[in-house]
């Protein structure tokens, strides 16, 4: 509270692009010790809105006019917030205010660690085990005869590798001895241990030869019988890792290390990323009526679709080593906790349709980002520090799982709402899940105790966060998924920056009118049922349950074709599955009008998405949360 030099400040204005308004609305403006606070005058709306200071990227303050000074707020969820004042006096006192208060230079001043929802000690613990990555690993089937848990850095025992989780998997055949000596090896103290069942992360690159560190990855070769090498993924560019040889984080050579196949994928560093979006920020959000030329050609040059392609293809090479070719992947960057956890948690992604139901992705972000070390609190400017440390390294891989989603929208159990509200609380610092550098700085920080996980509150939501297209038996929603990664199949994500245009008032979207519908239907079908349980209650006779199918309209139904490049479409069902997409496509149309049909295939045409799932191949495990319902 000290930092606030004027507490309430009256007859001010505001518009907020976002909300679709056309004209400022006039209030009081509030100042807390954790919010910007502004309550419209009109007494019958009295509408309030709500700023953390956390969340505000930057502030501009141009000249005084005759109406008033302006201070604009840029947020880091991509709000933009206009504040006209009265006085220039009082816009100054804010704005050095904010300054302060939205710079946080120690963890204490953070709003988690004075949030205090209505949840008692039992609550905040339980929020805290609502995510269990012990039984994720025994889903997968770890420990078992070929992995098993190591003590190597238990208690963060290991100095050396403090970034990585206390709790690590790693080849049965792996003596302490090697695993040490991988680890002094290797920079940061990263030695390779697992996060996908037959797939590791994370590990840096190296300079030099260390022979208990080649004998690590025989071990990892070995913990895999079906093959006789492995991948070695470094995800940087090869000139970038050439370069920080000089700094011993060098790469793997094949001349050393006799069973491995060294693959760059040519991720850029997160000086590039950070450079990068900043461009599409100004192509969306500075650029007047720009013109289709000037908007194309800012969207180019950002290269920003470009990165993520290039995370997304780094994510499809290493499923397709796992499910086709049964290889094991080793995967790594400079230090490991920035393109490896990208890569990893979207080949996971590809993989496990488990990661596609909302429990799962948190599960996925709590272990690859949250356990491995991802540096949340410098890539996302919690502390006022170096701001060449921020980059957007988690946007990039939502943005990936959202192209996919474009790709298979009956594939994913979470909708973009999802998505965007992950995104907000990486930045929000309201919860301590995505506070920190590490689980060890986590742990010092005593934040089970001082703060409460974020994951509850989204599970809370859940149905507002479904998709509706979701279904888990469908094909889309099993076995491994094959996006196309050509250059025409990537959009840009309207939803997450469309904060920055000139918004017109908000319609209903095509998602939120599917939920609509289909809530609606069930609430048809269980008045049904109600009604006829009367009527049987009244006859004495028993109730008949019966379907009533429409009659499909063969005489003007368009064939399905495929003509042109490859659909994005295309996925594969189980490993070991080869029957084609088109062959499924066709076994659903070719049959003729009036021969019966499976209720499961008329459930597809009567819920609207025939035309999506029909040309996948069907199978693999029941991916549906039963705690969804």
């Amino acid at each position: 509270m000290e930092h606030i030099r004027t507490p309430k400040v009256e007859n001010v204005r505001l518009l907020e692009r976002s909300s679709g308004q056309r004209t400022a609305a006039v209030g009081t403006l509030y100042l807390s010790a954790t919010h910007t606070i502004f309550v419209e005058n009109n007494p019958e709306t009295r509408r309030e809105t709500w700023v953390l200071h956390s969340m505000v990227c930057c502030m501009e303050r141009p000249p005084a006019t005759p109406t008033g000074s302006l201070l604009v707020l840029r947020c880091k969820d991509f709000r933009v917030f206009q504040l006209l004042f009265p006085l220039e006096r009082d816009c100054l006192e804010v704005h050095t205010s904010l300054t302060r208060l939205s710079r946080p230079v120690r963890y204490s001043e953070l709003y988690c660690l004075s949030f205090n929802p209505n949840a008692n000690k039992e609550e905040r613990e339980e929020s805290w085990s609502f995510i269990d990555l012990k039984a994720d690993y025994r889903r997968m089937g770890v420990p078992n005869n070929l992995w098993v848990a190591t003590a190597a850095n238990s208690e963060y025992r290991n100095h050396q590798s403090d970034l990585q989780p206390a709790e690590l998997f790693v080849p049965k055949s792996a003596t302490p001895t090697v695993i040490v000596g991988s680890s002094r090896f290797r920079s940061r103290g990263r030695f390779p241990a697992l996060s996908y069942f037959r797939c590791s992360q994370p590990l840096s690159g190296f300079s030099g030869r260390c022979q208990e560190d080649e004998l690590m990855l025989q071990a990892v070769m070995k913990a895999n019988p079906g093959s006789e090498f492995i991948y070695v993924v470094d995800t940087r560019p090869k000139l970038n890792a050439m370069a920080n040889r000089a700094a011993g984080k060098g790469y793997e050579s094949e001349d050393h290390y006799s069973n491995i196949r060294l693959l760059f994928i040519g991720i850029e560093n997160i000086h590039v990323m950070r450079s990068s979006q900043q461009k599409i920020l100004d192509v969306v959000g500075e650029m007047r009526a720009p013109s289709m030329t000037d908007f194309l050609w800012g969207l180019e040059s950002s290269g920003w679709l470009k990165h993520i392609k290039a995370v997304l293809d780094a994510g499809v090479f290493i499923a397709k080593a796992v499910a086709d070719e049964g290889v094991s992947v080793l995967v790594h960057c400079s230090d490991g906790w920035d393109r490896t956890a990208q890569a990893c948690s979207v080949a996971s992604i590809l993989l496990d349709p488990f990661y596609r139901t909302i429990r799962g992705f948190m599960v996925l972000i709590e272990r690859d980002w949250v356990s491995f070390g991802h540096k949340f609190s410098h890539r996302y400017a919690h502390l006022d520090g170096d701001p060449k440390e921020v980059s957007p390294v988690m946007d990039q891989f939502l943005e990936c799982v959202w192209q996919l989603s474009e790709q298979f929208p009956c594939a994913f159990q979470f909708n973009e709402r999802f998505l965007v509200a992950v995104h907000s609380h990486v930045y929000s610092c309201q919860y301590g899940t995505f506070l920190g550098n590490s689980e060890k700085e986590r742990r010092d920080m005593r934040l089970h105790e001082r703060s409460h996980s974020v994951w509850p509150q989204l599970w809370s939501e859940r149905t507002r966060f479904s998709n509706p297209l979701y279904k888990a038996e469908l094909s889309q929603s099993q076995g491994v998924l094959r996006p196309n990664t050509s250059p025409y199949c990537f959009k840009m994500w309207k939803g997450l920056y469309s904060h920055l245009e000139k918004a017109t008032p908000p319609r209903q979207s095509p998602a939120d009118f599917l939920s609509a519908v289909r809530e609606e239907s069930q609430q048809l079908e269980e008045e049904l049922t109600n009604q006829q349980e009367r009527l049987a209650a009244l006859t004495g006779e028993p109730i008949r349950w019966e379907r009533t199918v429409a009659a499909r309209r063969s005489s003007n139904r368009l064939p399905i074709t495929d003509s042109g490049p490859d659909l994005p479409t295309r996925y594969s069902g189980p490993i070991g599955s080869s029957q084609s997409a088109n062959q499924s496509a066709q076994r659903v149309d070719s049959a003729p009008s009036g021969s019966p049909r499976s209720l499961d295939a008329e459930d597809d045409l009567e819920s609207g998405v025939a035309d999506l799932s029909s040309r996948s191949s069907c199978g693999g495990e029941d991916a549906k949360d039963p705690e969804l319902d």
